[in-house]
C-alpha cells in the first residue's frame, strides 16, 4: 500500500520517519528552540540526514491548554521554512489546522497536509481537493484548550477507529484519492494517559481500516507517566520504544522529535508474517457440533503459535466456514488468518508450523484433502522465494476465498511481498461465509 504525498510516494509496508520541526515559542517540549529562520532549517537539514524522509512544520504549538494563534502570524513562523525546505527537495509536512495556512503552505511547496481537526473544517476539505498533497487525518477530541478538561469514553479504540475511519471516508467521498489519506488517532489529544495507552496498545485495530496510520507519541506525557519520565526533553528513547511498539501493530508514519533514537530503536523492526488456518476434521465433537470442533483445533493451533521462539500474534481475523476447492469429496473448512511479527526466518518457521500441524494428528494422504489442521505462509514482509520447499508469496493466496476474506480483514488493500495486490475480485475458489 502506497501513500502518495504530491511528487513523493511511500510504501506503507516500512515505516516513514517524520521529524518534527516546531517553529513556536510555545511547544510542550522544544518551544523557541528553532523558531528563527536559520536554526529551523539546519535543524531540518539534520534530521534528514539522521533519516528522517518527512519534516513536520508546524507554527501554532497544539499542547494542552494552547491559545488559538492567528492566521498571519502562524504564516510570519512557517511560510518561508517551507518554501526553503520544499526548495532543497525535502518532502514537508504543514501541521495546521487552518484552511488558509494549508493553502499557502502547498503552494510554497509542501506535500502533506497534518490536521489535527481530522479536515472537519469544509474549508480544509476545499484546499485537500485542490492539490495532490498527502493528507494527515488526526482524532482530537474537542480543542488544545480544552481537550484535557475531562475526556470521556465508553470505549475510546472504538470510538477513534470510527471517527477516523468516517473522517476518511468523507474525505474520499468528496473526491479525495484514497492512497492520499493517512489516518493519526491523535494520542494525548483530548485523552488520558490511560486512554492513550489503551489506544496504542490496540493500534492494530486503526491499521484495520486499511490507510496508512501514523504514530505520533513523541515525548507525550502518557509516556512520562508510564515510564516516570517528567522532563518531556527526556523522553526520547521511551518514545522510541513506543514507536517501536506501534510499528509492529502496523503503524507505517512515525512522527519524532528526536530522528536518530527512532531511527535506531526501528532497526528491531521484525518482519510482518501472515498465516493462513484451516481444518475440515475435528478432534473432538459431539455430533451436530463438528464447527466447533474445528474451531477448537485453530485455537490449539494460535496456542501453538505464541509458543514459537520471537514471534508475537498482532491481530487474528474472524473463523470463516468456507466450501472444499480443489478436491471437493469432503466437509467444508473453517479458516482464520493469524497476522504476527517474527525474527524467525521463512524456511525454520515452515518448520514450526508443520509440528504444530503434526501436533493435532495432521495425516497427508490425499493431496488438498481432509485435515485436521492446514497452516501455510501466506506472505512473509519482503521475501520472494520459490523452491520445492517453500513458495513466497504463497502460489494460490488471491484465487482462494478462504485466504482472502480473512485476510483483507486484518489488512484491506494488501499487497503481497511480490507486488501482487490481494483483491475480493480474484478469489473464485473455496467460497467462504464469516461465522
Amino acid at each position: 500500500m502506497m501513500w502518495k504525498c504530491g511528487a513523493f510516494e511511500f510504501d506503507s509496508r516500512v515505516p516513514v520517519i517524520m521529524g518534527i520541526l516546531n517553529v513556536t515559542p510555545d511547544s510542550f517540549s522544544d518551544g523557541g528552540a528553532h523558531a528563527d529562520f536559520a536554526s529551523a532549517v539546519k535543524h531540518a537539514r539534520a534530521m534528514v540526514d539522521a533519516g528522517a524522509q518527512i519534516i513536520d512544520v508546524g507554527g501554532e504549538s497544539a499542547r494542552p491548554g494552547a491559545a488559538e494563534v492567528s492566521v498571519e502570524e502562524e504564516l510570519s513562523r512557517v511560510l518561508d521554512v517551507v518554501r526553503q525546505l520544499a526548495d532543497l527537495g525535502i518532502c514537508v509536512s504543514i501541521d495546521t489546522r487552518h484552511a488558509e495556512v494549508a493553502q499557502a503552505c502547498v503552494e510554497a511547496g509542501a506535500a502533506i497536509i497534518n490536521d489535527v481537526t481530522g479536515f472537519s473544517d469544509p474549508a480544509m476539505v476545499d484546499v485537500a481537493l485542490g492539490c495532490d498533497a498527502g493528507l494527515v487525518v488526526m482524532h482530537m477530541k474537542g480543542d488544545p484548550a480544552t481537550m484535557q478538561d475531562d475526556p470521556q469514553y465508553g470505549d475510546v479504540v472504538t470510538e477513534v477507529r470510527d471517527y477516523l475511519a468516517g473522517q476518511a471516508s468523507k474525505l474520499e467521498a468528496a473526491g479525495v484519492a484514497r492512497e492520499r489519506i493517512c489516518v493519526d488517532p491523535g494520542p494525548g489529544f483530548g485523552k488520558t494517559a490511560s486512554q492513550t495507552m489503551e489506544l496504542m496498545r490496540n493500534f492494530h485495530e486503526i491499521c484495520r481500516l486499511g490507510y496508512p496510520a501514523m504514530c505520533a507519541v513523541s515525548r507525550k506525557s502518557y509516556i512520562g507517566a508510564a515510564y516516570g519520565i517528567e522532563n518531556p526533553a527526556d523522553r526520547d528513547q521511551a518514545s522510541a520504544s513506543e514507536a517501536l511498539a506501534a510499528c509492529e501493530l502496523g503503524a507505517s508514519v512515525v512522527r519524532t522529535h528526536n530522528v536518530e533514537a527512532t531511527a535506531a530503536a526501528l532497526k528491531d523492526l521484525r518482519p510482518y508474517v501472515l498465516i493462513g488456518l484451516g481444518s475440515n476434521v475435528a478432534l473432538v465433537a459431539n455430533p451436530g457440533e463438528e464447527t466447533e470442533g474445528k474451531i477448537a483445533n485453530l485455537q490449539q493451533a494460535i496456542t501453538g503459535l505464541c509458543s514459537i521462539p520471537d514471534t508475537q500474534i498482532v491481530d487474528i481475523s474472524g473463523y470463516y466456514e468456507s466450501e472444499p476447492a480443489y478436491y471437493e469429496d469432503q466437509d467444508a473448512f473453517v479458516n482464520a488468518v493469524v497476522l504476527a511479527r517474527t525474527g524467525v526466518p521463512p524456511k525454520e518457521l515452515l518448520r514450526y508450523l508443520h509440528a504444530i500441524e503434526d501436533s493435532l494428528g495432521r495425516v497427508r494422504e490425499i493431496e488438498n484433502g481432509p485435515r485436521t489442521l492446514d497452516l501455510d505462509i501466506i506472505d512473509y514482509q519482503m521475501y520472494v522465494v520459490s523452491t520445492e520447499e517453500l513458495t513466497l508469496p504463497h502460489p494460490r493466496v488471491c484465487e482462494r476465498d478462504f485466504v482472502v476474506k480473512p485476510l483483507l480483514e486484518l489488512l484491506p488493500h494488501h499487497v503481497l511481498a511480490d507486488g501482487t495486490p490481494v483483491t475480493a475480485e480474484s478469489a473464485v475458489l473455496g467460497k467462504a461465509t464469516k461465522l
